[in-house]
């Protein structure tokens, strides 16, 4: 009797560990809970990439009489598109002077008729809406600021795709033909001056600007290793360009207006990141280093500049 219950017991004991085995193995192969976007299938795949172009401030939306730097009017913004779902949800981020916004939205439409409606987080308070459409292969549209009192309320755009790529060739040209080189219009000197006409003296305030020479276009510290010899005779702002050249290339993210102002309105350049320290090379690691070192001896010159 007492072999026959201790036989009923062990035949429960191992019932029981079969049936917890049988639910640990169900368990194991059941997926993981998931976020529904995860199990939709990607749409739209043509669209992914970087849209490159001006932000430009709606001037209807300015107060009368407000005035703002060239580098605010119009800074280059990259719209990155990440990932469009079947179900018509957009996932992507924004670039502008420097700043990198996640966007969420939706697409709506198809073809002709294909509309994006994009959110930047709402967590700053210059954060807003972009509504987009695509017309033959340039996006289109405007951006809102959700707080209708901010300094900047609209701006618009028209964007063109273009893939960064990484080139070690790529130089600045110049872009000033009126002036024939690069000005930093943002670090004006101010000095008052005195004149006289006829018997009236009268004063007025003059400024001067720092100007690059012709060695920022031809001084590549992607692919030459600099030595003090070549750089003992520059400008300051001639270290300054190259230096951050580099950084272009990489497709850093400037968010000084006084760097901005140089490396937006060239065409190959496109920012992407914040962070392009593990992209270095060593040969521009070394040359950082001592282009910094002389910018701290180095001196400008100031001249005028009509604007």
């Amino acid at each position: 009797m007492k072999a026959m219950k201790r036989n009923i017991y062990l035949l429960l004991v191992l019932s029981a560990m079969i049936g917890c085995k049988d639910r640990t193995n169900k368990k194991a192969v059941e997926p993981k809970a998931q976020d529904s976007v995860l199990l939709e299938q990607e749409a739209h795949q043509e669209l992914y990439g970087n849209w490159v172009g001006n932000f430009v401030i709606d001037e209807n939306s300015l107060e009368d009489g407000e005035g703002l730097p060239n580098t605010d009017y119009s800074p280059k913004i990259n719209l990155t598109i990440k990932k469009i779902t079947d179900k018509g949800k957009v996932f992507g981020q924004n670039v502008v002077k420097g700043n990198l916004r996640s966007l969420t939205g939706k697409l709506e439409g198809d073809g002709n008729a294909m509309q994006l409606l994009l959110d930047e987080p709402g967590d700053k308070k210059s954060d807003g809406r972009f509504e987009i459409k695509l017309k033959n292969d340039t996006l289109i549209g405007s951006w809102v600021a959700y707080d209708q009192g901010v300094k900047i309320k609209k701006r618009n755009f028209k964007l063109l795709k273009k893939q960064f790529a990484y080139n070690p060739n790529l130089m600045l040209d110049n872009q000033d033909e009126e002036y024939g080189t690069l000005v930093d219009w943002i670090n004006a000197k101010k000095k008052e001056a005195i004149d006289q006409d006829g018997d009236s003296t009268y004063t007025y305030v003059m400024e001067y600007y720092r100007s690059a020479s012709p060695a920022v276009f031809s001084i590549n510290a992607s692919k030459q290793k600099l030595a003090e010899k070549d750089l003992k005779n520059l400008k300051k702002l001639d270290l300054e360009i190259i230096r951050n050249t580099i950084f272009a290339r990489h497709g850093y993210a400037f968010t000084k207006p006084s760097i901005r102002q140089f490396f937006d309105p060239v065409d190959w350049y496109v920012p992407v990141s914040k962070d392009v320290s593990s992209d270095l090379s060593s040969l521009e690691k070394d040359n950082i280093a001592l282009l910094t070192r002389f910018e701290k001896y180095a001196t400008d010159n100031y001249d005028t500049f009509g604007r």
